[in-house]
């Protein structure tokens, strides 16, 4: 067992930030805040590009599922295979997805049994999620391993004054109903927020319809859920909270073979996802101490299942069983330094994290193609940071990481950032640099595996993966016309270099294979944002990024990384109680491993199989309109014009679809 004796200089923000932020250094509009181990900072203070979704956000938009949720975030790209329930991967800034850290509540929750140690996306129901906090570049410095390309914080409801009880239910088509009840609320020094939810629907069939093997095979989607977090506050300034969290989906996807796409009647998905926390929040010294100590345990099972069929060209069949193990112990302090001469809102952060992961995976496929793990691995990392503002003008922050890892040895990590102030011009100027690693995943460090005799060995001495990332750029807050907020515009220039990736090689004369730190990576772009709003009635949202996203070692384009991406949101509120808010996204072309319109797999391109996928435009529709301050009725219309969008060549967008319901609460 390795132990870490180290150190982590952090700070910055955790999460976090929606749109450039509508406030100014002089205090004439409301300064957002938001939390990073235990510090609020103003939104306009964090080095980094950040997101901000909340639930009222989601609601207003019509968003369901984590997936709609992240669609529109700059600089993040979504791909799921299929619709709901289906694998969701989520690249941002053009990095892979095993390179998205992603938190519930504080936590790591990416999945240890996952092939890439990734997360799925397709899968997480949003009923108990307060708010969602998107940060994007390289956090390793605050978070360890996975956090290459940015970081994804799920937050969960929690309880609070009168009890209250929000009940949610709709229905639409083609078939499908949603319902949903939190119960949330304080009674003396007991506080609590309990949330049961269940979404079904009957799905479209997702093979491409271009494709001659298109059977209209509806592959359906079911999701139960149930979570509560408790807290009880023994004295003033302390909190001991327990959180739980369970989840059931089952959803049914086509098949993309190696040789072809089937539209497959019967393979089918099975997920059960439990996750639990237990921790202690103490503000101490009149609040110039905050510490928190929690343990929290993560289990994922998931089991895919399909019968043989005789008019499967691939002749696919699967009995595959994943099951990923996380104890995750962290013990965080924050201490919040008094004002001193021209130093303000300082703090300085230090703490220790220990995470042991497990995965058992049984795949046995036809072909045959049989794979097994059952392997851990665990890491102990230290953390310092520290954190200013000077002249009410200048933020500065750092962060060192230093992650022991029992299946490699050490990793250093670290990022500065700095954010000044220009009042004068209603401008802050934003920049930071970062280092990060990806830890190999289970599979990749002790897999094994045949395929058609050809053997598979994971490689136990592989390095981790390392990163470097910059970015810079401006964020203007204009007011105007009486506005605060006229307009908001910001454009962020941002690079990433990513060595000792782990790939595929062939070995013993090219008659095995096994991973090995080969190939680097580039990605580079722009991502900007502008917020709109010339009446108080009337707010547009526009986004566009650019993304070049490159193999330098193949010298080639790295797939389901679209060079072009944009959207537009409008949020329209003519009458007191009614919001409309249509929605269109844009996803230009990009490189996949692209099939056929006779459903056969493309055998040009380099390399093989490889070209382009054509783009696609979805718009969207919500409607909200208020009864009472208690009752609301909303509309929502997914994909209005019928897209026929494939986010992963072969499978294409759910179709059009619409939803009515009504949200109403008790208290």
């Amino acid at each position: 067992m390795l132990v870490s004796k180290s150190l982590r200089l952090c700070l910055l923000t955790t999460t976090i930030f929606s749109m450039p932020v509508l406030a100014r250094a002089d205090g004439t509009a409301p300064v957002m805040t938001v939390t990073a181990t235990e510090v609020s900072t103003a939104l306009v203070n964090v080095p980094a590009g950040v997101t901000v979704i909340t639930q009222s956000q989601m609601q207003a938009r019509g968003d369901t599922s984590l997936v709609q949720a992240l669609n529109a975030v700059p600089g993040l790209n979504v791909v799921q295979s299929g619709g709901p329930g289906g694998q969701a991967s989520v690249f941002i800034c053009g990095t892979n997805s095993e390179d998205v850290l992603v938190l519930l509540d504080g936590v790591p929750v990416n999945d240890p049994s996952d092939p890439n140690g990734a997360f799925n996306f397709g899968n997480y129901t949003i009923s108990d999620i307060a708010r969602i906090e998107v940060v994007r570049g390289p956090m390793s410095g605050l978070y360890g391993s996975s956090a290459v390309g940015g970081v994804i914080n799920l937050i969960t409801v929690r309880g609070g004054g009168k009890p209250k009880l929000s009940l949610t239910a709709a229905g639409g088509f083609p078939a499908q109903g949603q319902a949903g009840a939190t119960l949330s609320g304080a009674s003396g020094r007991f506080d609590y927020a309990l949330t049961a939810a269940t979404d079904q629907e009957a799905g479209f069939d997702y093979t491409a319809r271009r494709l001659s093997v298109y059977a209209g095979n509806r592959d359906p989607y079911r999701a139960n859920l149930g979570s509560f977090n408790l807290g009880y506050s023994p004295v003033e300034g302390t909190r001991i909270s327990l959180t739980f969290r369970a989840q059931q989906t089952t959803s049914a996807a086509p098949s993309l073979g190696y040789a072809a796409v089937y539209d497959d009647p019967n393979n089918y998905l099975y997920n059960n996802n439990y996750f639990g926390k237990l921790g202690v929040t103490s503000n101490l010294f009149n609040g110039l101490l905050t510490t928190e100590f929690f343990v929290a345990e993560l289990q994922n099972d998931l089991v895919n299942k399909n019968l043989l069929d005789a008019a499967d060209p691939n002749a696919q069949s699967n009995n595959d069983h994943y099951h990923g193990y996380r104890t995750d112990v962290q013990w965080n302090n924050t201490i919040h330094v008094p004002d001193y001469g021209p130093a303000q809102f300082s703090a300085v952060l230090f703490g220790i994290e220990y995470i042991n992961d497990h995965a058992t995976e049984s795949v046995n496929d036809s072909g045959p193609f049989v794979a097994s793990v059952n392997a851990s691995q665990h890491s102990i990392a230290g953390h310092f940071g520290v954190q200013t503002t000077l002249y009410n003008r200048l933020t500065l922050t750092g962060a060192l990481r230093d992650d022991a890892v029992s299946s490699f040895g050490s990793a250093f990590t670290g990022r500065v950032g700095a954010v000044l102030a220009v009042p004068e011009a209603d401008l802050h100027l934003k920049t930071s640099f970062g280092t990060s690693f990806l830890a190999p995943s289970l599979f990749d460090l002790y897999g094994i595996d045949s395929y058609s005799g050809f053997p598979y060995m994971g490689n136990p001495n592989l390095k981790p993966e390392r990163g470097t990332g910059f970015e810079a750029g401006p964020q203007f807050d204009i007011p105007a016309f009486g506005q605060p907020d006229f307009i908001s515009l910001s454009a962020t220039y941002f690079t990433d270099n990513i060595s000792n990736l782990i790939q595929n090689v062939y070995i013993n004369n090219n008659t095995a294979s096994t991973e090995a730190n080969v190939g680097k990576v580039r990605t580079s772009g722009v991502e900007t944002e502008l917020v709109f709003k010339p009446v108080s009635w009337l707010s547009a949202d526009m986004t566009y990024t650019y993304t070049y996203a490159r193999n330098l070692s193949a010298g080639t384009a790295l797939i389901r990384r679209p060079e072009n991406t944009g959207s537009a949101t409008l949020t329209i509120t003519p009458l007191a109680g009614l919001s409309i808010v249509p929605q269109v996204q844009y996803i230009g072309r990009f490189s996949d491993y692209l099939y056929n319109n006779d459903g056969t797999a493309y055998t040009g391109g380099n390399p093989y199989g490889v070209g382009m996928a054509k783009s696609g435009t979805i718009a969207n529709l919500s409607v909200n309109y208020a009864l009472t301050p208690r009752l609301t009725l909303f509309a929502i219309g997914k994909n209005l014009f019928q897209s026929h969008f494939e986010p992963a060549n072969g499978l294409q967008i759910p179709g059009q679809s619409f939803l009515f319901g009504v949200r109403a609460t008790v208290q």
